[in-house]
């Protein structure tokens, strides 16, 4: 199992000014390539290998005009040409957008692999620096003298925070959790997080909402900062340590929020939201963008797997609101607005959101019974299992 250690790095000013020149190359070498990459195939029409992104590397370096290039060690900039090719085989294979152009504003980072750096005694020593690198260890479970790193990426924050991340390659698979015998159903939204199929109301926490007023001041003050200045370098950290605050409040609610879902029930269920599709909604764009579903899925995808339990992700278009878990009757219509109805048919009194969570739940169960694959993962462009039904069918309570 492929995994990674993310530890807090406290460079000194010599350090931290050659890692700084690493990440000026780095940019440098993934703007020029990529400038190189589409002047090519305007005009002759082609692609270009990596082999060949290699080969220009090579010529930039002899060509005089960037001799500080070789002032830095050269795996990082190799390592930004194969992070490079990988991004254009992900676009061409429609999985993610069109590369673009780094800034020297915002998050750097570089690569460094086996041949560059040294791991001994739970110290880092990187290429071109002398004496190790000081960071935190944040796991005190796990021993850093023991693990073998494969990669480790040193990063740099526009708030100024370092890290290092710290791929490993594991043998020993993750324990399974205990099974508990419990099944759950999650309907996401903005009034609530998350309401389940058992009647909880997970409540929203709104973190860039709370902070919306600081953000907006801090914001202010670099405006008025002339361009270019040190003042408006200042101002402009205080803006990015304030997104910081916001970030990991909502990284840490989403952490435990999913742990503890995943250790509490055996099989979850939730929908393939078109998260893209809903934050055009300009009224509910900041609201959905600040609850994290994405993230949250993506938190429940690989935790499932990593401790023995099922996602089952069903499909985008199942009427869950509109349909009763009591007896399956369909609604032609419900508004946003309409938060609790009655159901025509059987007289059951419904909160919109709770009834949604349940029909969740049932459409899952009957997607594990009929044999597909529970656990799903990917994007949520991805076929969800239900989708993926010979016949076309739609999980959930059938009508009596």
């Amino acid at each position: 199992m492929r995994t990674a250690y993310k530890a807090r790095v406290y460079p000194t000013a010599e350090q931290a000014a050659v890692l700084n020149r690493a990440f000026g190359c780095v940019r440098l070498v993934w703007n020029t390539v990529l400038a190189w990459r589409q002047a090519r195939y305007r005009a002759e029409g082609v692609t270009t290998s990596y082999a060949q992104t290699d080969r220009y590397l090579t010529e930039l370096k002899r060509a005089g005009r960037h001799d500080f290039l070789y002032e830095v060690s050269s795996v990082p900039l190799q390592q930004a040409l194969r992070h490079q090719h990988a991004a254009f085989v992900n676009f061409f294979a429609g999985r993610a957008k069109y590369p673009r152009f780094k800034s020297r504003h915002g998050r750097q980072c570089a690569t460094y692999t086996r041949s560059a750096f040294r791991w001994r005694d739970g110290r880092l020593f990187l290429a071109k620096l002398a004496d190790p690198i000081a960071f935190v260890w944040s796991w005190p479970e796990v021993d850093p003298t023991t693990i073998d790193p494969t990669t480790v990426t040193v990063s740099r924050d526009s708030d100024g925070r370092w890290y290092a991340s710290l791929a490993v390659e594991t043998a020993t698979e993750p324990v399974p959790a205990p099974a508990t015998s419990s099944h759950t159903g999650i309907d996401l939204g903005v009034t609530h997080f998350a309401v389940l199929s058992t009647g909880e109301k997970i409540p929203n926490p709104r973190h860039l909402e709370r902070k919306a007023k600081n953000l907006a001041r801090y914001q202010r003050r670099m405006a008025r900062k002339q361009r270019g200045s040190g003042n408006r370098a200042k101002a402009a950290a205080k803006v990015a340590r304030a997104h910081t605050k916001v970030r990991d409040a909502r990284a840490d609610f989403l952490h435990r929020t999913s742990a503890r879902l995943v250790r509490d029930h055996d099989l979850i269920v939730i929908e393939d939201l078109n998260v893209k599709g809903m934050i055009r909604n300009r009224s509910l764009a900041r609201a959905i963008s600040d609850a994290g579903w994405g993230e949250f899925r993506r938190q429940l995808e690989y935790k499932t797997r990593r401790y023995g339990r099922h996602l089952i992700v069903i499909d985008r278009w199942y009427p869950s609101s509109k349909t009763c878990s009591a007896c399956g009757h369909l609604l032609a219509t419900l508004p946003l607005s309409t938060r609790h109805w009655t159901c025509p048919d059987c007289g059951t009194r419904h909160d919109r959101d709770v009834n949604a969570a349940k029909n969740i739940l049932a459409a899952g169960q009957a997607v594990s019974a009929c044999g597909a694959d529970v656990s799903h993962a990917g994007p949520s462009r991805m076929r969800s299992a239900a989708k993926q039904e010979a016949q076309p069918a739609r999980g959930g309570i059938p009508r009596l």
